[in-house]
């Protein structure tokens, strides 16, 4: 199995422990750098008799078995935990409509065959959505979903004065037919948060 750099927890006698950039240096930066993966992953193998694996996230949360599809899995940035070694691991523009979505505009993109473990910050939560059938997620709460689903970004509210309010930014408006995951914390927030709560010193 493949996992992200330092996700091993835990691991059964005998483990073949091997760090290194997949896939080459150029893409082991694009995954890097656009991506928000580390430049190096680890590949873990078993001996002959076979074994097991922990991996574990730096953010408290659920971890999620999820299969790769015939059209991949896209996942956000941060929440790729480890995969199967059939499973290809890159990096994918996801469109102008996603920057807005706090992603960047890249999403990590798996494809072959196997499953993925992905991880969030709180509980994660599978919602199928029927063909033509919408739902509006907070960009910030977004963990995976299946490329088949149309997305386009948006503003929560409208008008300023309506955005300051409510305190939302912008959502992600999703059409089924497929399946997307969220999480029921946001990293984000966390983060403005610790900001603001901290005290911090002047050099």
């Amino acid at each position: 199995m493949k996992a992200e750099s330092g996700a091993m927890a835990a691991t059964s006698d005998g483990i073949q422990v091997e760090a290194k950039v997949q896939g080459g240096l150029m893409k082991g930066l694009k995954r890097s750098v656009l991506g928000g993966e580390s430049l190096f992953m680890t590949t873990l193998t078993a001996p002959p008799q076979g074994g097991w694996v922990d991996v574990a996230a730096y953010l408290p949360g659920d971890a999620m078995v999820l299969p790769v599809g015939p059209n991949g899995l896209n996942l956000t940035r941060g929440c790729y935990l480890a995969s199967e070694m059939g499973v290809e691991i890159d990096t994918k523009w996801g469109g102008f409509k996603s920057i807005g979505g706090g992603e960047g505009g890249f999403l990590i993109h798996a494809t072959g065959t196997g499953t993925v473990v992905a991880s969030c910050y709180g509980a994660i939560d599978a919602m199928q959505l029927g063909e033509g059938q919408k739902i509006v997620v907070d960009s910030g709460h977004l963990v995976a979903f299946d490329p088949a689903v149309q997305f386009t970004t948006r503003k929560a509210s409208t008008g300023v004065m309506n955005t300051l309010k409510s305190g939302e930014g912008f959502v992600m408006e999703f059409t089924g037919p497929g399946v997307i995951y969220t999480q029921t914390r946001n990293p984000d927030a966390l983060i403005t948060w610790l900001t603001t709560a901290l005290p911090f010193t002047r050099s």
